[in-house]
């Protein structure tokens, strides 16, 4: 299973709102033992790999049950975060469209 966090919330509602229940849904999927092979986190979901992070906690939680943590490096440089990635590693466009491809279950918040 591929996740795929294209923002740093969850809906289009009030922010604080939308981190609460992004926190939500990563606690309920860790709890649910369906741990991703793959995360990625693209546009403004690389500021949950990154310092200051709101589930960084979580996030580390899941690279240690073996998930693979991934930060669109395009997404890093255009918010000036890329000396500032604490969980995972940079990824590529041709890696995250070849994850899409070769994934059979994607997942997205």
């Amino acid at each position: 299973m591929l996740l795929l966090i294209k923002s740093s919330v969850l809906g289009d509602g009030e922010p604080d709102l939308g981190e609460k229940l992004l926190r939500a849904f990563l606690t309920q999927l860790l709890e649910s033992g369906s741990i991703p092979a793959k995360i990625i986190c693209m546009n403004s979901g690389i500021f949950l790999t990154t310092e200051a992070s709101p589930v960084e906690d979580l996030m580390h939680q899941f690279a240690s049950e073996g998930s693979e943590i991934l930060s669109c490096g395009t997404c890093l440089e255009y918010y000036k975060r890329a000396d500032r990635l604490v969980v995972g590693k940079p990824t590529n466009m041709r890696d995250t469209v070849q994850a899409l491809v070769n994934f059979e279950k994607i997942l997205q918040p």
